[in-house]
């Protein structure tokens, strides 16, 4: 919860994988607050009682949201799709603008590698290009946690898609705080 909203504020896009894990840490401990609380949130003991509890009643939030979407088993909840619709809608607003020229450059830079990621992945038309940059992050942040080794094209890869969607993530900021002009 406090990552989260730290990240929320920050780094759009980080917020979004971190929201991906914490869904995958819930699907973990089988939607059961109880679990959850005794095996991994008991070791936030540095924690203030009130925080403990805001805490705790936050993953039991998520775990009702995730119920009510039928996303326990697989899938996003719709705080999580919302923010890729959000960052789709203004990745088309600065491609569709000429005043962001270092964005356009970032994405073009990445594009070769989003339609060869896309191609590997099969994705249909529905599936964004957003979508398809965030599961190659989240899959190689999977792999380095399981100790697995990452390719060097791969590395490459996640370097220059970090880059890009770090750009927008700061556009995502900046035009929260002040609207941009396109």
């Amino acid at each position: 919860m406090f990552i989260a909203n730290k990240l929320r504020a920050e780094n759009i896009a980080e917020y979004l994988l971190y929201m991906w894990q914490v869904e995958d840490l819930v699907r973990a401990f089988g939607l059961d607050i109880d679990k959850l609380e005794r095996d991994y949130l008991s070791r936030f003991d540095s924690l203030e009682a009130k925080q403990q509890a805001d805490l705790r009643q936050w993953y039991a939030d998520i775990i009702e949201m995730m119920r009510s979407e039928g996303v326990a088993e697989k899938g996003h909840m719709q705080i999580c799709s919302n923010v890729l619709i959000n960052l789709s809608d203004l990745h088309e607003r600065l491609m569709a603008s000429q005043k962001y020229p270092y964005y356009h450059a970032a994405y073009q830079k990445a594009l070769p590698l989003i339609v060869e990621l896309r191609a590997k992945q099969g994705k249909d038309t529905e599936h964004t290009e957003m979508e398809s940059c965030f599961e190659l992050l989240y899959g190689v942040m999977l792999l380095k946690m399981q100790g697995r080794k990452i390719s060097n094209d791969t590395t490459k890869a996640v370097e220059i898609i970090s880059t890009f969607l770090g750009s927008l993530s700061d556009y995502y900021i900046k035009d929260r705080m002040e609207p941009l002009e396109f």
